[in-house]
């Protein structure tokens, strides 16, 4: 259920990109053990990014969001961010200025995710998974 999203430059390899894919899945994976980890990247060229009103200024700066449960653990966190950011910097080496990649982590309880056209909270199966990777 966790979803990743990457914000990134163009001209990434396809094999670097399915490497960085498979890493930040590993990552996830490591911090939630939920199945169905789910990662978008969505491309963009130099000119169609502005940083401080500017367009093509600098290398692009990718920016990330993590969309997933709760997790307690800023341990888990903190090794995700880490796994996370070193992917995205081995595949875009060259093309982003990935010294400044931002994760943003946004955290949902069960409550405020509708998944098969129910809430998460009320599938006793999803409240015990999350009960047991924060308790």
């Amino acid at each position: 259920m966790p979803q990743f999203i990457i914000e990134a430059p163009t001209g990434v390899r396809a094999d670097a990109k399915q490497k960085m894919m498979k890493q930040i899945t590993e990552a996830i994976d490591a911090a939630y053990r939920i199945p169905d980890v789910r990662i978008w990247l969505r491309e963009y060229a130099p000119d169609q990014v502005a940083q401080d009103g500017r367009i093509a200024a600098e290398p692009i700066r990718p920016l990330c969001f993590l969309e997933a449960p709760e997790l307690s653990s800023l341990d888990a966190k903190r090794s995700m961010a880490g796994k996370i950011h070193a992917a995205i910097a081995e595949a875009y080496q060259g093309l982003a200025n990935t010294d400044e990649t931002l994760i943003l982590m946004n955290h949902y309880p069960l409550e405020n995710a509708g998944w098969a056209g129910r809430l998460q909270s009320d599938d006793q199966e999803a409240v015990r998974a999350i009960a047991q990777l924060n308790g």
